[in-house]
């Protein structure tokens, strides 16, 4: 704190003792102690209570950012939700139209059916012609094969004489 010596504190100590005398010296020391201890409180109290305003003021700024943040989420929450409610009306459109357009041709199917039904069966004049084999599509047929010259271990080639 300050910048004394011990030697500057024994002389310091000296006059006091010459100056105030030995009956009043030690009182004095006590309440010169007191004194300190009370200035050394105050003085940490002061910086409890700027450290404590400091993080009070950063806890705000930080809640203050916070509810900003929330209020930009819930925002985009909000555009969010009406795209999607958006998408499922198109939705429920597009199956409406489809269950409309699948009705109609269930109708159209159905009246085709019932106008087949109704018309006798045509016969024709010729009775139908089969169909006409392609020759080059089938497979040729395989001729057997004549057993290789020199056979098994066993037979011998005719016409060698060995």
């Amino acid at each position: 704190m300050f910048d004394i010596a011990f030697s500057e504190l024994l002389v310091i100590g000296l006059v006091a003792l010459i100056v105030i005398g030995p009956e009043r010296l030690p009182k004095l020391a006590r309440t010169a102690g007191q004194w300190l201890g009370k200035l050394n409180r105050y003085v940490a109290q002061v910086k409890q209570d700027i450290d404590r305003d400091l993080k009070l003021e950063e806890l705000r700024r930080l809640q203050q950012e916070m509810k900003e943040t929330a209020q930009r989420y819930e925002i985009l929450a909000e555009e969010t939700r009406r795209e999607i409610e958006e998408e499922a009306d198109q939705v429920k459109r597009v199956v409406a139209a489809m269950s409309t357009t699948d009705q109609g041709l269930t109708q159209k199917a159905y009246e085709a059916l019932t106008a087949e039904a109704q018309t006798p069966p045509q016969v024709p004049d010729s009775p139908p012609t089969p169909p006409v084999q392609d020759a080059s599509n089938e497979a040729p047929r395989a001729e057997p094969a004549a057993p290789a010259a020199g056979g098994r271990d066993g037979d011998k080639p005719q016409g060698h004489a060995g």
